[in-house]
């Protein structure tokens, strides 16, 4: 077979003492082993050494987790169901940390071949010719996973390969094997490739990777080719398109070694641990918000309103969460504004005198939640009987989220000082542009705020912001448990009052 050159991709540098020929690469003890082999010994190792053989992976520790390690020490090619959002692509990209940090490779190979173990003709040749004075490159891990999207429009020439016109017109033979362009599965030789959404790929497509899965070997067109290909396969696939709108073909789920089903997280703490880690925060947001917003999306995924087929993405918490914090600092700038219309003589909008001589931290409340309920309702299937509903579905579901969070973690408390700011007439007003330090004055010192602070984990020393997230959330927990009222202001101030 002719010689078909490297794409053009920046790899990571090698390091300098790593050996530059074949004769080098062999003095060192250096053996060849398949990738499968590969992954298998360096999953042992750091089995035994304790190390963390999948970072960043959250919730599957005791279960998809363990499927996984033994569908990788049986050298399985493996299929992962799942509705959206369970993290079955993170997973997949996670296996390729599981390679050797650098392997050998013949430079100039576009099949990434191992100068033990040529497959082309042309770089069995070359080492033949060149023996143990071939030069070597080395290839880092991390051009060693591919990756395709399943699209309707994605051909077997995107996967596998096909005839190269522009080769063709330079003048070579059409049976000329360097007129080949290799696909992206040839092209990941000794890698990870991983085929997203497998069910959308047409049937006729799905049928290309039979022989992958397999034999091990390719076919483009007419060419007689005989490619020992040395890869593991994954894919994803959501298990509504698996069974309905498109399917993986039975001769494919055939030659899958392991279907490993994934999940959402088991239980709260999960949800949390996974919003915490992803959720990129442009502001604080307290323990207790947090907690709301993992419940929230819990109640939501099990409503009877939502179609539990399409699944409610952990995207949608992580989503929620990012929405609130941009929603305590959207408030932090205007109250910045307010206070400098002040301090210039203006006229400085409701809230923000109290800003005017200390700046207002972005710290979210919980009446900054209100706001993902329009801004995320369309990351949510509902069933059909529920159309035009969702907003009013999604602010009950919410509610009962931060009464349950309420319950949970103030229960036992005696709260009877917050009761006693709206006796005989007392109101207290919070909203979305009241000030923190608006907020306190109307409260003032109330018996049992240090055990309501403590219990929601913002310390000994709270700032300003953070005990005005307390009794915000204080408030709104009584009102939900019907010992306060509520009332909402033409101009969305929140007031809270006795329940007469």
């Amino acid at each position: 077979m002719g010689r078909v050159t490297a794409p053009n991709q920046v790899s990571p540098v090698p390091p300098a003492d790593l050996p530059s020929t074949l004769g080098e690469l062999r003095a060192t003890g250096h053996q060849y082993r398949t990738v499968k082999q590969e992954l298998r010994d360096n999953l042992l190792a750091r089995m035994g050494s304790g190390e963390d053989r999948f970072p960043g992976i959250v919730g599957y520790e005791d279960t998809v987790l363990p499927e996984v390690e033994r569908a990788l020490l049986a050298g399985h090619d493996m299929v992962l169901l799942g509705e959206r959002g369970q993290g079955k692509t993170r997973l997949i990209r996670s296996l390729g940390g599981l390679l050797d940090e650098w392997t050998p490779v013949i430079p100039g190979s576009v099949l990434n071949e191992h100068p033990m173990h040529p497959i082309t003709p042309a770089s069995r040749a070359l080492v033949d010719s060149a023996g143990d004075d071939l030069p070597i490159g080395w290839l880092h891990r991390s051009m060693r996973y591919g990756e395709k999207l399943a699209t309707p429009d994605t051909s077997v020439g995107d996967l596998i390969g096909d005839v190269d016109p522009i080769r063709l017109a330079q003048g070579r033979t059409l049976g000329d094997p360097e007129t080949i362009h290799f696909g992206l599965v040839p092209r990941t030789n000794r890698g990870v490739f991983a085929v997203n959404e497998l069910p959308d790929l047409a049937e006729r497509i799905q049928v290309a990777l039979l022989n992958v899965l397999e034999e091990r070997d390719i076919q483009v067109r007419g060419y007689q080719l005989r490619l020992p290909l040395d890869l593991l396969l994954v894919a994803s696939a959501n298990p509504e398109d698996y069974t309905n709108r498109g399917r993986i073909i039975t001769p494919l789920k055939d030659r899958f070694g392991a279907e490993i089903r994934t999940h959402y997280p088991l239980d709260l703490e999960l949800e949390l641990a996974l919003i915490r880690q992803e959720a990129d925060l442009v502001a604080v947001v307290p323990e207790h918000v947090l907690e709301v917003l993992a419940r929230f999306a819990r109640d939501v995924r099990e409503s009877p309103s939502v179609d539990p087929r399409s699944g409610v993405s952990a995207r949608f918490a992580i989503a929620a969460a990012e929405t609130v914090a941009a929603a305590a600092l959207r408030r932090s700038g205007l109250l910045a504004g307010s206070a400098g219309a002040v301090a210039s003589g203006g006229v400085a909008s409701a809230g923000g005198a109290g800003s005017a001589s200390r700046p207002e931290a972005p710290v979210a409340r919980i009446g900054d939640t209100v706001s993902v309920t329009s801004t995320l309702r369309g990351k949510v299937e509902f069933e059909s009987g529920e159309e035009g509903r969702e907003i009013e579905v999604l602010a009950h579901l919410l509610r009962t989220a931060t009464a349950e969070t309420f319950r949970a973690r103030l229960a036992g408390l005696d709260l009877s000082g917050f009761t006693a700011l709206v006796a005989e007439g007392g109101a207290v007003e919070t909203g979305e542009l009241v000030a923190s330090s608006e907020l306190l004055s109307q409260v003032g010192t109330v018996p049992g705020l240090a055990k309501v602070l403590d219990r929601l984990g913002l310390g000994d020393a709270p700032s300003p912001e953070e005990a005005a997230a307390g009794i915000e959330f204080v408030l709104e927990g009584l009102h939900l448990t019907r010992r306060l009222g509520k009332d909402v202001t033409d101009s969305g101030r929140t007031v809270y009052g006795d329940r007469n």
